[in-house]
C-alpha cells in the first residue's frame, strides 16, 4: 500500500483567515530574532528569549496546520444531503428547546404536517400509548446527552425503529426506520360469524391509506374496556369483542340475538332500543341484569346505526357503580330511620320515668298482700320491658347510653361461652375459635356482649335441624378503604369478631333489610325485629363496622369490625384507680330541678323531698339562672334536663359555672351520654344520668355526686 497516498475525506494545508496573518507575524519576529542573534551574540539579551519563543510558536501552529482533519467538498455535501433527503428514513434534527430545525419529507409525511407548516417534534409525531411512552424515553435521553434506540409497533405486523443521538449545543438528530414485526401472523381482530358467503358477503378490499386506518380501528374495539357488538339486518350478532363477550358469561356471543342474552324483564327494552338505532336514531339508557356465572352484572347499553345498515352495540359494565348505589340509599335509609328511632325513644323515656316512678310510689305503699299490688307490679314489669325496647331503638340510632372502657375481645368471648352454650338448645355446638394477641378496643362491655348474645340466639334460630356456631376473634389489617355493609371502613388495624351458623341461610331480597327495625322472618311472638337492629347500633356506636355474607341452605356469617384501641401509657392505671367511699350525705343538701315536663319534674322531686333534700324546682333554663343569681339559697347541686326550649342545659350550666365554679351538676337526657359528650368539650367534668330512671337509681346519683366523687374516666 502507498503510504503517502491521502486518506479520502481528509487535507492536509495550512491555517486560513485569521490564523494565517498570526502566524505569518510570529514567523517574521522568529527570523528577525534569529538574524539578530547570529550577527551580534552580545546585543541579542532578551531577544534570544524571543527567539525561542517564536520558534515555539511556528512549531505549534505548523503542528495545527499539518494535522488532518475531515473536509467536505461542496459537490460531496451536495450528495449527501440529497441522498438524505430522499431516503426513506425518516430524520429530523431537534434544537435544545425541541423544535424540529431540519426534517426530510419522509418525516413531514410521518408526522402530518403539510408543505409550509412547521412540524410538530417526534413527540408529538405518532400517537398512541405504546410510542408516546418511547418517545418520552428517548427525548429525555438525547436532552440528557445519552443516544437511545427504541422498537415499537404501530400496526399488526409493522414495528418502527426509533434512534436519538445528541449533537453539540443541546441539538438532537432522530431516525425512524420502519421493519417487519418478528412475528407476521395477526391475531383475529373480532369473533366473526362462519356464515355461507351467500349471506355474508365479502367486502371489497379498501385502499391501502383507509386499510391502515382500519386496523388501527379494529385494534382498539378489540382492546377497548367496554363491550362492542355489531348486528345485522336482521338483529343477529356478527362481531363482538372479548369485553362483550365477557360479560354475558359466554365464551362466543356471535349468532345470537341480544335480546336472548339479557334477563326476561329487559328484553322488551333492550328490543325498543335495537329498534330505533335500525330506524337510524341513536339510543341509550337501557340498564341490564344478567347473572352469569355465579355473579350478577349490571350494564348500560348503547345503540348506534351504521351507513350499511347494520346496528354498532356498546355496552358499559356498571355493576360496582350500581352497587354502590345501593349501598348508598341502603345507608341513607338507616340513617333515616335512625333519627326518627331515636327521635321517638326520647319522647317515650320521659313517659317512661313517669310510669315507672309512680308506679314504685304505688308499690311503696301497697305491698305485696294487697289486692292492687299484683295490677300495679305488672304496670311496673311492663313499663320496665318498654324501657328495653326503648334501649333498642336508641341503640339502632345510635343514641344509647354507653359506658365505654378499654376491652379485651377474647376475654369477652370467653366469659359469655358458658351462658352462650346454655341458650344453645340441643343438637347445636358451639366452637370457639379465640385470635391469640387480639390488640384492646374501646367499647361497652354489656352492649357489646348483648349484640354477641343477639347474633348467637339469631345462629340458633337459623338452624332448626341443629348445626354449628362458630365465634371466632382475630387480628386485621386493611391497606385500602373497602365497601362494607351499608358502609365505608377506611384502611387500618381492627379486631375481627365472626358469628358464623350453617344455618338456613337467607336471600339477597332478605340481607337488605335484616338491619331494619321490626322486620323479622320469625312468626309472631318469637321475636320483635330489634335484634339485629340492635347489633348494628352498638356496632356503629362503638365506631366499628358489620357485614353479612350469606347464601340459602349453606349458612350465614356475621363479621364485626372494631377499630384498635392505641392505649396510651399509664391511661389503663388511671382508669382501674379505686373509687372512694361515699360518705353519706342524705337529706343534707340543697338541689336545684331543672325539667320542663312537669310531670318528670314533679316526679323526681317527689322522690328526692323523700330522701329529706330541700329541692327547688324551674321549668326552665331562665327560672333556673334567676334562682342562683337571687343568692337566697345556698344550693349544693344542679340537676338539669339536656333539651330544653330557649335555654337548653349545657347553656344554663355555661352560666351557672361563671356565678358558681364550684357547683356540682347532674344532666338527665334520653339520649346518649357519648353523643352529649362529644357536643360538649367541657362535659368530661359533668355527671349524667339517663332516662329513664326510677327512685333508686335517682337517689344513688344524687348521693354518689354529693360525695364528692368525680365522673367516671373515659380512655380512647
Amino acid at each position: 500500500m502507498n503510504a503517502s497516498r491521502t486518506l479520502p475525506g481528509l487535507s492536509f494545508g495550512v491555517p486560513a483567515g485569521a490564523w494565517r496573518w498570526v502566524a505569518l507575524g510570529f514567523a517574521c519576529v522568529a527570523l528577525a530574532s534569529a538574524g539578530l542573534a547570529l550577527s551580534s551574540p552580545a546585543l541579542a539579551g532578551w531577544a534570544g528569549y524571543w527567539l525561542l519563543l517564536g520558534i515555539g510558536v511556528m512549531a505549534g501552529l505548523f503542528f495545527y496546520a499539518a494535522w488532518p482533519r475531515p473536509v467536505l467538498f461542496a459537490s460531496d455535501a451536495r450528495r449527501v444531503a440529497e441522498a438524505a433527503a430522499k431516503a426513506n428514513v425518516a430524520w429530523a434534527i431537534t434544537g435544545a428547546d425541541g423544535a424540529v430545525i431540519d426534517c426530510n419529507p419522509v418525516y413531514r409525511r410521518m408526522a402530518g404536517a403539510r408543505d409550509g407548516e412547521s412540524a410538530p417534534p417526534p413527540e408529538l409525531a405518532l400517537v398512541g400509548e405504546a410510542s408516546a411512552a418511547v418517545l418520552y424515553r428517548l427525548a429525555r435521553d438525547a436532552g440528557e446527552g445519552r443516544a437511545r434506540e427504541e422498537t415499537f409497533p404501530v400496526v399488526p405486523g409493522l414495528e418502527i425503529v426509533a434512534a436519538v443521538r445528541p449533537m453539540d449545543g443541546g441539538m438532537a438528530c432522530w431516525w425512524f426506520t420502519p421493519r417487519l414485526a418478528p412475528s407476521g401472523e395477526r391475531q383475529p381482530i373480532l369473533q366473526k360469524a362462519a356464515a355461507p358467503v351467500a349471506e355474508a358477503p365479502v367486502p371489497p378490499p379498501p385502499p391501502v391509506a383507509a386499510a391502515s386506518n382500519s386496523v388501527e380501528i379494529s385494534e382498539l374495539v378489540r382492546h377497548a374496556p367496554m363491550g362492542v357488538a355489531f348486528a345485522d339486518e336482521k338483529g343477529l350478532i356478527v362481531e363482538t369483542n372479548a369485553a362483550f363477550a365477557r360479560f354475558f358469561g359466554v365464551d362466543n356471543a356471535v349468532g345470537q340475538k341480544p335480546v336472548d342474552l339479557v334477563e326476561d324483564a329487559d328484553q322488551a327494552a333492550v328490543a325498543a332500543l335495537i329498534a330505533r338505532a335500525s330506524e337510524g336514531t341513536s339510543a341509550r339508557g337501557a340498564t341490564l341484569l344478567k347473572t352469569g356465572k355465579g355473579t350478577e352484572r349490571m350494564g348500560e347499553l348503547f345503540a348506534s346505526p351504521t351507513h350499511d345498515g347494520r346496528t354498532i352495540l356498546y355496552l358499559v359494565d356498571v355493576s360496582e357503580q350500581k352497587a354502590l348505589e345501593t349501598k348508598f340509599a341502603q345507608s341513607q335509609k338507616m340513617q333515616a330511620v335512625g333519627q326518627l328511632a331515636g327521635g321517638v325513644a326520647h319522647d317515650f323515656n320521659n313517659l317512661l320515668t313517669v310510669i315507672i316512678g309512680n308506679c314504685e310510689f304505688l308499690l311503696m305503699r301497697h305491698q305485696a298482700g294487697d289486692p292492687s299490688f299484683k295490677e300495679i307490679n305488672e304496670v311496673h314489669q311492663n313499663a320496665l320491658r318498654a324501657a328495653t325496647l326503648v334501649g333498642q331503638l336508641l341503640a339502632f340510632s345510635r343514641k344509647q347510653t354507653m359506658q365505654p372502657k378499654v376491652l379485651a375481645l377474647s376475654d369477652v368471648v370467653g366469659e359469655l361461652a358458658q351462658m352462650l352454650r346454655r341458650l344453645l338448645r340441643e343438637g347445636i355446638t358451639l366452637k370457639v375459635e379465640r385470635g391469640a394477641d387480639l390488640w384492646p378496643v374501646h367499647a361497652d362491655e354489656a352492649q357489646l356482649s348483648n349484640a354477641i348474645i343477639n347474633l348467637v340466639v339469631n345462629a340458633r334460630d337459623a338452624m332448626p335441624g341443629g348445626g354449628t356456631v362458630t365465634i371466632r376473634t382475630a387480628n386485621e389489617t386493611t391497606a385500602q378503604a373497602s365497601a362494607l355493609g351499608t358502609g365505608v371502613m377506611p384502611a387500618g388495624d381492627y379486631v375481627r369478631l365472626e358469628v358464623a351458623d350453617t344455618g338456613i341461610g337467607m336471600s339477597k331480597e332478605i340481607q337488605t333489610k335484616i338491619f331494619d327495625p321490626f322486620f323479622t322472618t320469625k312468626p309472631v311472638g318469637q321475636g320483635t325485629g330489634l335484634g339485629l337492629a340492635t347489633v348494628y347500633g352498638i356496632v356503629k356506636q362503638s365506631g366499628g363496622y358489620i357485614t353479612v355474607d350469606s347464601e340459602v341452605g349453606r349458612g350465614t356469617a356475621f363479621n364485626i369490625y372494631l377499630p384498635r384501641l392505641r392505649v396510651e401509657p399509664g391511661a389503663a392505671a388511671q382508669a382501674a384507680e379505686p373509687v372512694p367511699a361515699q360518705r353519706d350525705v342524705t337529706g343534707q343538701d340543697t338541689i336545684l330541678l331543672v325539667e320542663d315536663e312537669d310531670a318528670v319534674r314533679s316526679f323526681a322531686a317527689r322522690a328526692l323531698r323523700m330522701r329529706g333534700y330541700n329541692v327547688l324546682e324551674a321549668s326552665g333554663g331562665e327560672e333556673a339562672l334567676e334562682i342562683v343569681r337571687d343568692g337566697a339559697h345556698h344550693i349544693d347541686l344542679l340537676i338539669s334536663d339536656v333539651v330544653m326550649p330557649n335555654m337548653d342545659g349545657p347553656t344554663l350550666v355555661r352560666h351557672v359555672k361563671g356565678l358558681k365554679p364550684g357547683m356540682p351538676v347532674i344532666f338527665m337526657s334520653g339520649y346518649a351520654e357519648e353523643a352529649f359528650r362529644r357536643n360538649d368539650e367541657k362535659a368530661e367534668n359533668l355527671h349524667f344520668l339517663p332516662k329513664p330512671f326510677g327512685l333508686k337509681q335517682l337517689a344513688a346519683k344524687v348521693k354518689e355526686v354529693l360525695s364528692g366523687n368525680p365522673p367516671p374516666r373515659r380512655i380512647g
